[in-house]
């Protein structure tokens, strides 16, 4: 009755009721009709002759009615799939189907019925069928028989869904089994796939550029999860792909070039190290093909996996490797924009983060180290030549600081000039520490015209001058003047103050063999009274009241920072005179009211009190002060 209903809709359903009711009363191993009632063979047969009529009346359908309709039916096709993909289920089901019979009847059967339909639909369908229901280990025995129907299905058929399902299938079968990865090698799967995937492409020279990348990116992924430890499968594929890239220049296809950051990406998510994708030969070639805006994305992700996991960089072909695949951020490339085009947030975040692998630069030898900064420097990987010494390194240190200032940003040369001028006093080199010094203060000469500004920077080089201890008579004059001078030509008095009366911590320093000149202290301090005297009279005649005496407190405090120090020339009398001079100021009619000020006063004279009590050598010089 089957045979004899030639409607497509009617004899589909028919046949699915035969294969429903059949489906337990199949000759198979073991079971009750196996014997009398036919072989394995006759199971197999039976269902692989219904599977092959179903098949040809579910392509049938699409002929079926007026053109118009044809999308109705393409529909309808598809609501009823399932009705011929449940033989193939059943013969999965059958015991007596072993590995043998797999390879030798039921794949060539099937796959001879899939390609000669030659509708697009059922091909795809009954491959994904095939594909699914199947044990892995089936198909990575007949690997070879059904990739070679890959290429002959319809031009139209998703073909790279259907591979990408296959390749996934296969790639989690060796994750949970372990111990089968020594048939992957033996049946050579890699090598296979890879031919199917360029015999494919050759048979469908219409599949889109995005299509055939996703093929790529699908036997890497493959590739990464059963044979990790192959890095010349990882390059052929990448190699693979440059060839089919060749000759299309950049791609700007925005799904395609995606494809292409998965590639790339892949695997330096698998081994978490980007030295091991610098040694893909294929691997820069491929990122020739990215766009402007996605070669820099890529740049990115690569910066961000070294960061990520701690890559260290040890020699400078690696370096020059490097900037070889993150050139998209440092150098003009072709269809970068033009300078009034950049977004400046975005451009300062990206050098920041090209900035931070100066710090990935690690080499125990010192010679190999200062090559791999002057490698990140000048992206050329020649180190100086010879031994390296000091000099060489502050060479290079003030070629870099002069670079930073000429960008502009001469407030940060500024601190790292004043930087290498430590150093340098570290290493005992009072030349260079000078040089850095006249480099610093031209800066602040030239640069740097805020006011906040100068105030940071004076108080940064009064603060490092007096740490250095290199300098002889001379320069350490000619600088200790320099900074004086500069710090009372300060816009705001209140400023001038503070830092005239920091430069006395220039002429008394505490460490073995510092200078300990008291006349010159005592010289910073009275005119710091001076040029406080100056604002209070400012603040009087602008508005009305002299302000808080906050500027004599603190000198006071200094007076007695020195005086505990033992220098000759601050005296008891003059640190009375002061206290005499801050209390009438502050019991003026003209002074305004500033509770914090009162607070401070009355801690310094409890420190002062706390001290006579205290007693010792101290406390008798404290005695003297009759506050």
């Amino acid at each position: 009755m089957s045979r004899g209903i030639q409607h497509p809709i009617r004899g589909l359903f028919l046949r699915s009721y035969l294969s429903q009711v059949s489906r337990d009363k199949l000759p198979d191993v073991g079971s009750e009709y196996e014997g009398d009632g036919g072989t394995v063979m006759d199971a197999v047969e039976f269902v692989l002759q219904n599977f092959t009529e179903m098949n040809k009346l579910w392509v049938r359908m699409q002929h079926q009615g007026p053109a118009r309709e044809k999308e109705k039916r393409e529909k309808e096709r598809s609501e009823l799939r399932d009705l011929v993909g449940k033989n193939l289920h059943v013969l999965s089901q059958i015991e007596g189907v072993d590995l043998e019979m797999y390879k030798d009847i039921v794949l060539p059967r099937v796959l001879e019925q899939v390609v000669n339909c030659k509708d697009e639909l059922a091909q795809y369908y009954l491959m994904d069928c095939i594909i699914q229901v199947f044990p892995d280990d089936y198909h990575l025995q007949t690997l070879e028989t059904l990739l070679g129907a890959c290429p002959q299905l319809q031009p139209t058929v998703d073909i790279k869904t259907v591979m990408s399902q296959l390749m996934e299938r296969l790639s989690n079968y060796a994750s949970l089994s372990p111990e089968v990865m020594p048939e992957f090698l033996q049946v050579e799967a890699f090598t296979k796939l890879s031919s199917a995937i360029v015999r494919v492409i050759e048979a469908q020279p219409d599949m889109p550029l995005v299509g055939a990348i996703s093929l790529h990116v699908s036997l890497l992924t493959f590739t990464l999860r059963v044979h990790p430890d192959r890095l010349d499968y990882v390059d052929q594929v990448l190699g693979a792909c440059v060839k089919k890239l060749s000759g299309k220049g950049k791609v700007e296809e925005s799904k395609a070039t995606k494809q292409i950051v998965a590639l790339l990406s892949a695997p330096l998510e698998k081994y978490n190290d980007v030295m091991t994708a610098l040694k893909l030969t294929n691997y820069p070639k491929v990122l020739e093909h990215l766009d402007y805006a996605t070669n820099k994305v890529m740049a990115g992700v690569i910066i961000q996996s070294i960061m990520k996991n701690t890559t260290c960089i040890s020699t400078a072909d690696k370096v020059e490797a490097l900037f070889e695949l993150i050139k998209g951020l440092i150098k003009d490339i072709t269809g970068a924009p033009s300078v009034d085009e950049l977004d400046e947030e975005d451009f300062k975040e990206e050098q920041n983060l090209v900035a931070r692998l100066v710090h990935m630069l690690v080499n125990e030898d010192q010679e190999e180290m200062f090559k791999l900064v002057r490698a990140l420097q000048t992206q050329e990987g020649e180190g100086e030549e010879g031994p390296v010494t000091p000099k060489k390194i502050f060479q290079f240190l003030h070629q870099t600081v002069e670079a930073l200032a000429t960008v502009p940003a001469p407030e940060l040369a500024l601190r790292l000039y004043l930087q290498c001028a430590e150093a340098a006093n570290d290493c005992d080199i009072e030349p260079v520490a000078y040089e850095f010094f006249t480099q610093a203060f031209i800066l602040y000469e030239e640069e740097i015209a805020d006011s906040k500004a100068q105030v940071t920077a004076i108080h940064l080089i009064i603060g490092t001058l007096q740490r250095i201890t290199v300098f002889g008579v001379e320069n350490r004059d000619t600088l200790t003047h320099k900074a004086t001078g500069y710090s009372a030509k300060l816009l705001k008095k209140q400023d001038q103050c503070k830092a005239v009366y920091v430069c006395s911590h220039l002429f008394w320093v505490e460490d073995e063999g510092g200078v300990k000149d008291g006349e010159r202290v005592l010289l910073c301090l009275k005119r710091a009274i001076r040029i406080a005297n100056a604002a209070q009279q400012m603040a009087n005649v602008t508005r009305g009241n002299s302000g808080p005496a906050t500027l004599f407190v603190e000198i006071l405090n200094k007076y007695l920072y020195f005086f505990e120090k033992g220098n000759p020339q601050i005296t008891s009398n003059l640190i009375r005179d002061l206290i005499e001079l801050i209390a009438t100021e502050m019991q003026s009619e003209n002074a305004s009211q500033d509770p914090s000020v009162d607070a401070f006063f009355a801690s310094t004279l409890r420190y002062i009190q706390f001290q006579k009590q205290k007693g010792g050598a101290l406390g008798e010089k404290y005695d003297a002060i009759q506050a």
